[in-house]
C-alpha cells in the first residue's frame, strides 16, 4: 500500500510541477508578444504563431518534407541557430520538434512568420547544446515549398 501512495504522489507531484512550468511559458509568451506589439495566435497545445506574409497555395502536413529559412533563439534574443541565405533547410516535418510540427503546418508556400513554441513544445527540461532546459523556443520562418 505504501508504493501505491508513494507512486500516486510522484506521479501528482510530477503533473504539477508540468503545469506549473507550462503556466510560466505562457505568460513569458504573452508578455513577449505584448513588448514587440506581435499579432499573434494560438493553438490548444500553447503554441503560438504569427503570419507576416500569408503564402501561397495550401499547408503542409504532417508528413510533408518541406524547405525552409529559419533563425532559431531565445526570448532574450539569444540566436542558436540559423540557416544562411542560399543554403535553406530541407526536412521531414514529422521528424522535428514538436513546436514544429505543428507550427510549420499554419505556413504556405513563400509564406513566413513566428513560431513561438513553449518548452514542452521544444526540449523540455533537457538541455541541448546552446539551449537551457525549460527554454521557450522563437523561430523566425520563410517556408521556401513543400512536397506531401
Amino acid at each position: 500500500m505504501k508504493k501505491i501512495t508513494f507512486l500516486l504522489f510522484a506521479i501528482i507531484l510530477t503533473f504539477a510541477a508540468c503545469k506549473k512550468q507550462s503556466t510560466i511559458d505562457r505568460d513569458l509568451i504573452l508578455e513577449y508578444i505584448d513588448e514587440h506589439n506581435l499579432d499573434a495566435h494560438s493553438t490548444a497545445s500553447g503554441l503560438y504563431y504569427v503570419i507576416e506574409e500569408e503564402g501561397i497555395g495550401g499547408h503542409p502536413n504532417i508528413y510533408s518534407i518541406a524547405t525552409a529559412y529559419y533563425k532559431g533563439y531565445l526570448l532574450d534574443g539569444t540566436v542558436f541557430d540559423e540557416t544562411t541565405y542560399g543554403n535553406p533547410i530541407t526536412f521531414q516535418l514529422l521528424q522535428m520538434i514538436p513546436g514544429w510540427q505543428e507550427g510549420i503546418q499554419k505556413f504556405k508556400t513563400e509564406g513566413s512568420g513566428k513560431l513561438l513554441i513553449p518548452s514542452e513544445l521544444g526540449y523540455g527540461s533537457e538541455e541541448q547544446s546552446d539551449i537551457p532546459a525549460n527554454s521557450i523556443l522563437i523561430f523566425d520562418i520563410e517556408l521556401l515549398s513543400f512536397e506531401n
